[in-house]
């Protein structure tokens, strides 16, 4: 039931990353620290007064971008560091038993302990982004053609192929191949892992001691691209949904086609969108309720824009969810249509939360808002039987209209059967089976932990 492990390939990139930061290798050792805890840290808290992830988010604005001291300038990192240490210590008593604090300050003392800092001495000052000329809030016509990608299309290419994930409810996912799963895969999951981009969502408990869960926080991470953008993290989580990255900024920073990458706050607290044009895709984040909800258009290219197809077998917008993470909601449907059917007992292939909603009530409300009787408008149904959550109902009408607005195929804005995995069908397609992760097999990476959470 909990989330999925590293992949190798990553967890020894990463450590050298960590731990080799030679002459000039700072700010490219650095860009690998977000995206191995992307991967590692499969346990986040949904809500905690512990600041760890400011720590974060100010080291890493202090040692990256073109005026940031490499791991060579060690009076400068040094001073970075110690600032890194001083804040965590502000924020000890509060992040007890949170695992990315801890990871964080042992690898302070790791640093440290590679460049020879010492504990005592001169800290570093904020650093101020630069922020664009006024009246700069559209891209700069002067912005380099790869920064746009559509542009950077050839007149006589073909048109790139667009293709849409989304994730929401309890939850249900719609991957870039139009397979409609509903999942368990409660803790940390990643979406999407690519070269140009990583999404990780972490799915809790919408019930004390209940299986059926929702997205209460969701990690993006836009990767550092030639002249267009510096690597730039989004977070959100249960009510909380920034209009900016953690770092504070609403483009793609300092480079000259920085502004290919824009987060717009559409309803504060409830609607953000990231148009990230250097690589054609739109992400939208909703939360509805306490849950968030993610919607994302991308081109086939960037979607298949993996390194090793052999370690995507978590990738779950690509891949879809794992066979022993599936839950069949049909088969729940089926239990529960028509006037006084009961509700499946505790064996039956989805939980079921106290007497909320009659099947009767539950189908009402869905109506109001999915007229069509779609897999949507069944995912509406499931849940409210689930959760007895009403929200749940908006969380399925705005998914649907995030695919609206996303999908590139209009005929297949509906879908109207379930994808099951079945044994060997992975097989049978070309594609590894996910894999499966012992909790042993955590142990010995646990040293390897990044501190970027």
């Amino acid at each position: 039931m909990g989330g999925p492990g590293p992949r190798q390939r990553l967890v020894v990139t990463g450590r050298a990353g960590w731990m080799g930061m030679g002459r000039g290798a700072g700010r490219s050792a650095l860009g690998f620290w977000p995206t191995l805890a992307f991967l590692l840290c499969s346990f986040p808290a949904a809500a905690s007064p512990c600041k760890i992830l400011k720590c974060n988010s100010e080291f890493w604005s202090a040692t990256s971008g073109s005026h940031a001291p490499t791991a060579d300038d060690t009076p400068e990192f040094c001073a970075a560091l110690r600032t890194y240490a001083l804040c965590t210590r502000r924020t000890a008593r509060t992040c007890r038993g949170d695992l990315a604090y801890h990871s964080a300050v042992h690898g302070i003392e790791d640093l440290m302990s590679q460049h020879n800092c010492s504990r005592d001495g001169p800290t570093s000052q904020p650093r101020l982004r630069t922020l664009p000329p006024a009246g700069d809030s559209q891209e700069r016509s002067d912005s380099p053609e790869i920064c746009h990608y559509e542009k950077s299309f050839h007149k006589h290419a073909a048109a790139p192929n667009y293709t849409h994930c989304g994730l929401f409810g309890d939850p249900h996912l719609r991957t870039f191949t139009d397979r409609f799963q509903t999942c368990k895969v409660q803790g940390a999951w990643p979406l999407i892992d690519n070269n140009y981009l990583n999404v990780q969502v972490t799915n809790t408990p919408v019930l004390p001691g209940s299986a059926a869960t929702a997205t209460s926080k969701l990690t993006i991470i836009f990767k550092n691209f030639q002249e267009c953008v510096d690597q730039k993290v989004y977070q959100a989580e249960m009510d909380e949904l920034p209009g900016a990255f953690v770092d504070g900024s609403k483009n793609g920073g300092d480079k000259h086609g920085a502004n290919s990458l824009k987060i717009t706050e559409k309803v504060s607290g409830q609607h953000v969108e990231i148009q990230a044009k250097y690589i054609g895709t739109t992400i939208v984040v909703r939360q509805v309720g306490r849950y968030l909800t993610f919607a994302v258009r991308m081109p086939e290219e960037v979607v298949n824009a993996v390194e090793d197809w052999d370690s995507q077998g978590l990738y779950l917008c690509l891949r879809g969810c794992p066979l022993n993470q599936q839950i069949d909601f049909q088969a729940f449907h089926a239990n529960t249509e028509g006037p006084g059917a009961r509700r499946p007992a505790a064996a039956s292939p989805a939980p079921t939360a106290p007497e909320t909603f009659p099947y009767e009530t539950a189908v009402a409300k869905c109506k109001e808002k999915l007229p069509v009787e779609d897999l949507y408008y069944q995912a509406c149904v499931f849940d409210l039987l689930t959760t007895g959550d009403v929200n749940f109902t908006l969380a399925a009408y705005y998914a649907l209209e995030d695919v609206k607005m996303l999908h590139s195929n209009k005929d297949k804005l509906h879908l109207y059967e379930r994808t099951q995995d079945l044994p060997g069908r992975a097989a049978a397609a070309g594609l590894p089976p996910a894999p499966q992760l012992l909790l042993g097999a955590l142990v010995p990476l646990l040293a390897l932990l990044p501190v970027f959470c």
